[in-house]
């Protein structure tokens, strides 16, 4: 599927911007980008449920910008799942093929293999108030499924489930995309979740495609500051005209020689390693947080004032709020970015 210079606007406002995009057969490809910058418009856009002011959508080759929404071999699974409350589990997931015409022990044995696929043959007479948040998404999903599109488009599919149920989902969703060998087109706001899904990235940005790769390419080697910070939370360090981005697990926190405190057990902070003093920059301990396992001490720099956090493994540290503190990064540590 190709996306040539998509362009969208509602009324005087400009949604999408330009949008080039190229998904390969088969991937499982994430649209990654904060509320309101494009992305389910994007979705709306290949769905057909909107349509583009200019640009060129295509899949195999085909302008499939002017076909009707059953013509292209799409399909899209709502947040909400939109499931028939009077249906059963079974009626749900057959209903689009009461359409086609089909026999009715034909679609008995296709409602039988979808909801084999995503696990929940044995729940056919249940209604959808019947069953758990991801059941109804299961549910959704079979539906989506039932007909083979060539594309499924999800529009933030698990935004209603709970933390524990959305990570087991996650699973579910990539092996049931390898098992089906369909192309998936997702969208999310949650960066963990695209991170741990995809087989590449779309980093959308007011309705821009700010940068494309691999989970691991564009968490590695972001090219703007935007990039860095929404993906992985990037600390941003200005030295000598240049914008760094440095992961806070590489920040190294060490208190200064002028302190009681030793950057080996005495003082706390990251292990002390030998660093290039150009690399060096004082600043103070604004405050910290334990969570996930993980100790987060937030420093405010002395120079222009910028934030920036470092993430240690324990409970707690020496460090408190208002100290003086030395942070520091070994320079291959350090990825050059576009300043926003």
């Amino acid at each position: 599927m190709l996306l040539s210079n998509i362009k969208k606007n509602f009324g005087q406002v400009e949604v999408l911007k330009g949008v080039d995009l190229s998904i390969m057969r088969g991937e499982f490809i994430t649209l990654l980008g904060a509320s309101g910058c494009g992305k389910t418009t994007i979705l709306r856009i290949i769905a057909g449920l909107e349509t583009a002011d200019s640009g060129i959508l295509s899949m195999d080759g085909v302008d499939i910008g002017g076909f009707d929404p059953d013509k292209r071999g799409v399909n899209m699974v709502f947040q909400s799942y939109a499931l028939f409350p009077h249906m059963n589990v079974e009626q749900n997931t057959g209903y689009s093929l009461k359409f086609k015409r089909m026999q009715k022990a034909e679609i008995h044995r296709a409602v039988a293999e979808a909801l084999e696929l995503v696990q929940l043959s044995g729940y056919e007479r249940r209604k959808p108030d019947e069953l758990s948040g991801g059941q109804r998404q299961r549910v959704a999903l079979a539906r989506a499924l039932i007909n083979r599109p060539k594309v499924l488009l999800l529009d933030e599919p698990l935004g209603a489930l709970d933390l524990q149920l959305r990570r087991q989902m996650q699973t579910e969703l990539k092996s049931l995309q390898k098992q089906t060998g369909i192309t998936f087109i997702y969208i999310t706001h949650d960066q963990e979740e695209a991170l741990a899904m995809s087989d590449r990235v779309a980093v959308i940005r007011n309705g821009v495609v700010e940068q494309i790769g691999s989970a691991a390419e564009v968490y590695k080697n972001p090219r703007t500051a935007f990039v860095a910070k929404f993906v992985g939370n990037a600390n941003l360090i200005y030295r000598n005209d240049e914008c760094l981005a440095v992961r806070e697990e590489n920040i190294i926190l060490t208190a200064p020689a002028s302190t009681n405190m030793t950057p080996d057990g005495g003082g706390g902070g990251q292990p002390s390693l030998q660093t290039d003093p150009s690399n060096t920059m004082a600043g103070e301990v604004t405050g910290k947080i334990f969570a996930c396992g993980l100790l987060r001490i937030f420093v405010k720099l002395k120079a222009g004032g910028a934030e920036v956090s470092a993430s240690m493994q324990g409970f707690d540290t020496p460090f408190k709020e208002g100290d003086d503190i030395l942070v520091s990064w070994r320079p291959e540590n350090a990825v050059k970015v576009t300043a926003e």
